[in-house]
């Protein structure tokens, strides 16, 4: 790969953005969240938000009890809830209710070693989905590089955690679109190239919506963008999808496209860094 692949697609997302906004879509399906063992229903819409993954979750004594105690060191997660209690106006003596937010812990059944799910998960599935060779040499070729954690797992969130060095990202079988899931694979892995222990890009934790996280975002999609051209995967809607997306956070940045140049040198560096070549296009395992 060559900088002037770079530089072509790079080109084609600045005109892709000079036509307007793409319409962009979460590009994998996802089933009905994250719901009580204990009852099999689902949690409120703002536990639902802040709950890290879709699937079940128990109380630390529920785990316990079904003989599939917690992973030591696994980190619980809240549940929050309103408690209503009787209460009377100093003022008036009118009885009402006032909701009360209390919380509880749960862990996902993932952190429970041999805890299976015990609901059907309602997520849509593309089993004829099957990983793509060469893009999966990229990622091996990285990963086993780099010491880099990589969890694939039926959920409705992808993303990189700096703190614990993962990458985490739904199945291929809930991607409709190959070329979405490696898109979404790889914005992740570029993401990843930014740890201290690699390119230190990421100097520490950006708020979302930050000049430093939007700045970020533009780096790791335009990354995913060459990788998926790089592997012969892209699509017109996986381009479509991208170019939309760097839309989005430069208009964060108050559309100055002149970031992409900025942002297309450092997704250079991190895709390099991630097919293990250095300067002139060598390997580094390869180069003298």
């Amino acid at each position: 790969m060559s900088f002037d692949l770079y530089q072509q697609i790079t080109d084609r997302i600045i005109a892709e953005l000079e036509k307007g906004t793409v319409p962009w879509r979460k590009p994998w399906s996802c089933s009905s969240g994250a719901i009580s063992r204990a009852t099999g229903k689902p949690y409120s819409v703002l536990n639902q938000l802040l709950l890290p993954q879709s699937g079940e979750y128990v109380t630390f004594r529920q785990a316990i009890e079904e003989g599939h105690p917690v992973k030591k060191g696994e980190k619980a997660s809240m549940v929050y809830f309103f408690k209503f209690i009787d209460a009377e106006d100093d003022e008036t003596g009118e009885k009402k209710q006032i909701p009360l937010l209390k919380y509880f812990s749960v862990f996902h059944i993932s952190q429970c070693p041999g805890m299976k799910p015990r609901f059907t998960s309602s997520v849509s599935t593309h089993s004829d989905l099957q990983p793509d060779k060469k893009a999966e040499e990229f990622l091996h070729y990285y990963i086993s590089r780099s010491g880099v954690t990589l969890k694939r797992q039926q959920s409705d969130k992808a993303y990189y955690s700096p703190a614990l060095d993962t990458i985490v990202v739904p199945e291929i079988n809930q991607f409709a679109d190959l070329a979405e899931y490696y898109s979404t694979v790889f914005h992740e892995a570029v993401h990843s190239t930014g740890h201290p222990s690699r390119l230190s890009r990421i100097t520490d934790v950006a708020q979302f919506g930050s000049e430093s996280y939007s700045r970020e975002e533009l780096i790791a999609e335009l990354g995913a963008s060459y990788l998926v051209n790089a592997a012969g995967l892209e699509t017109p809607s996986s381009f479509g999808n991208s170019a939309a997306y760097i839309k989005n956070w430069l208009s964060a940045l108050k559309n100055d496209k002149r970031l992409i140049v900025s942002a297309a040198g450092k997704a250079e560096k991190a895709v390099n860094f991630i097919l293990g070549k250095k300067e002139g296009g060598q390997t580094a395992d390869n180069a003298e």
